[in-house]
């Protein structure tokens, strides 16, 4: 598959169509794909099957078309969504050659990441499309995210036209929606089902749930529930009530440092010995645990970076012993795919996943994500070059897109200014090379603005970046309590990167880099026995980053009026901040202008017309 862009990637596949009129999925030359133009290391041992697998998918965020980029580590995920069809479509037949079972299960988060889920057009709805992609495969059960409710009208259509289409299989055990019923009135009910109930192929009884986190983001007319509290729900005793062969608990909560115990524990003082199957997602890692022998807890990862493998043995139902389990973080490209259901590129596209992979580029061009701002002369990425550093894509954000972007065709653009917005504004790397309306809204998609306090001291305004970065040891505590509000909010930057940084230390990634030996790529270090990683990398590189990003300095006297511009979203915590710093001037919101029209999810695309042709 061409790594270059959306259009090289919607021409590649004019070669990948089904004959006209073509109802069997017979190989044929034509048909044949294009391998990644970079060397993909396959995979270091087949999977180990067993009585009941899963294949696992979460955080997938609008990245159906694959990572389309060359640089490591983006072709390790270079697999598309009808890449990924014809993969489950093979391991299906073998788990009938097998005659064992296969399930395929995903843990939230389809909404907000790239064009294909965010660059609907006016009076569209957020995945509205990609998600009918989704739909196309076979999958088990599917629980909601807390992505799925930001917006109201975005969970009112997974109510309406997603979850209906998974027929009781999409779960948001612990998730309402207010909505009117057939007569009229205003009812609370759930976006899916509260839990479901199944036997496999092979007959083993099934009971599902699909619960989130403690989530406190949620739009109006949308209902989170405690975790804690859902299961002291009468429905969630009777759904327990009756033992099948294997609880299959999915959720959007990470397998570790969150509320997994409190379901597990509510299982197990019921069922002591039945089989637990945990998967989890949101905080966008690659994470094992047992909570006990008879349990697995999985999470795989963010992106469709990760396709995540479960197996157990389950045959002798009587038994009280440990099980034996394993599992895989999969690289989705075509070389792991192959190499697991053993096709060759001749043999590996089935037909629907070619209509899946024209569907999905049809999509893309019909919401003009190909089109061209201008051309990344390099990488900039988040945490794989130093901040601030030329390499570094918070360095670019701040220090020089946002003032060109923001000052364009702007009244105030000759006042002296200081401009912060959040780190976490940027979502993802920039890659050299063709700089689309994709990539603007993979990097940087939030529609936040920009607000601006005048006449704010030039001493005191070059103070508040570094006074809201500050973490001194009498604010720990602040600090640690701001981090649990904004993880509660859904914000999951911060357990991500802690995740990078301690992957770089733990793998020595210096050295592993330096001896050129392996691509770059995660290194996965879990509490499940034995190594997780389908694919031996070199960890990526990693340097910390501040919470907050600015502009630089402008070259003026400490008393010269100035322009303190940033996000909407930081609005709180700066007033708070700009208070402390001074006693001269209680700044209130009555203080705050709107400063531009442009939105923070313009800023890299306007920068990238004027820089980068």
């Amino acid at each position: 598959m061409q790594l270059t862009s959306l259009l090289a990637l919607a021409l590649a596949t004019v070669a990948a169509r089904a004959c006209p009129g073509e109802e069997h999925d017979h190989a044929h030359e034509h048909s044949r794909r294009a391998y990644p133009q970079t060397h993909l290391t396959p995979p270091s041992r087949p999977l180990e099957w067993g009585d009941v697998n899963i294949i696992h998918t979460t955080d997938s965020h609008g990245w159906l078309l694959g990572h389309q980029k060359a640089s490591f580590p983006e072709p390790n995920y270079s697999g598309d969504f009808g890449d990924f069809a014809s993969f489950v479509a093979h391991m299906k037949q073998i788990a009938l050659e097998k005659d064992v079972d296969l399930l395929l299960v995903d843990s939230g988060d389809l909404h907000d990441g790239t064009g294909l889920s965010d660059g609907f057009p006016p009076g569209g709805v957020d995945a509205h499309e990609s998600n009918k992609f989704i739909l196309d495969l076979p999958y088990d059960v599917m629980a909601i995210g807390n992505h799925e409710l930001y917006i109201y009208a975005n969970t009112l259509d997974m109510y309406k036209n997603f979850a209906p289409k998974l027929k009781g299989r999409y779960l948001s055990s612990n998730v309402n929606i207010t909505v009117l019923n057939e007569h009229g009135e205003v009812v609370s009910v759930p976006v899916g089902s509260r839990y479901a109930k199944f036997k496999t192929r092979k007959g083993r009884k099934v009971t599902s749930l699909g619960v989130l986190f403690d989530f406190t983001g949620n739009d109006v007319n949308t209902t989170v529930q405690k975790v804690g509290d859902m299961v002291k729900e009468r429905w969630f005793a009777e759904a327990i009530k009756e033992e099948p062969d294997f609880f299959l608990l999915v959720g959007h909560m990470p397998v570790r440092n969150d509320n997994w115990p409190t379901v597990f524990e509510a299982v197990r003082a019921v069922h002591p010995e039945t089989p637990i199957l945990i998967l989890g997602g949101h905080t966008h890692i690659r994470d094992c645990l047992q909570l006990d022998g008879r349990s697995i807890a999985l999470e795989s990862g963010r992106y469709m970076e990760t396709v995540g493998w479960m197996s157990a043995n389950l045959e002798n139902r009587d038994s009280k012993k440990n099980i034996t389990f394993t599992r895989r973080y999969l690289d989705p490209n075509r070389v792991t795919y192959e190499y697991h259901t053993r096709r060759s590129n001749f043999s590996f596209d089935t037909l629907q996943g070619r209509l899946i992979t024209q569907g999905l580029n049809e999509l893309a061009k019909r919401f003009d994500l190909g089109d061209l701002f201008g051309t990344a002369p390099q990488d900039y990425t988040i945490s794989q070059a130093p901040y601030p550093s030329n390499h570094s894509l918070l360095t670019l954000f701040g220090a020089e897109a946002m003032p060109y972007a923001l000052t364009v065709n702007n009244s105030r653009a000759n006042v002296p200014n200081v401009m912060i917005t959040n780190s976490g504004s940027q979502r993802f790397d920039v890659y050299a090379g063709p700089f689309s309306k994709n990539d603007q809204l993979t990097a940087s998609p939030f529609a936040d603005s920009f607000l601006y306090i005048p006449d704010v001291p030039a001493g005191i305004a070059t103070q508040v970046l570094p006074a809201l970065n500050k973490a001194g040891a009498n604010e720990r505590r602040e600090i640690h309590e701001r981090e649990r509000e904004r993880y509660a909010r859904g914000e999951v930057d911060m357990r991500y990167l802690q995740w990078l940084e301690e992957m770089d230390r733990r793998s020595n990634g210096p050295a592993r880099r330096a001896a050129q030996n392996a691509t770059l790529g995660y290194v996965t270090h879990d509490d499940c026995p034995g190594v997780g990683d389908d694919v031996l990398h070199a960890p990526l590189p990693f340097y910390s980053t501040p919470d907050f990003i600015g502009s630089n300095a402008p070259d003026v006297s400490d008393d010269t009026p100035i322009d303190l511009v940033f996000v909407d979203f930081i609005e709180a915590q700066l007033l708070q901040i700009l208070n402390g710093l001074q006693s001269d001037k209680q700044y209130t919101s009555a203080d705050v202008l709107s400063y531009t029209d442009v939105l923070a999810n313009a800023v890299l695309g306007l920068y990238a017309q004027k820089y980068w042709n």
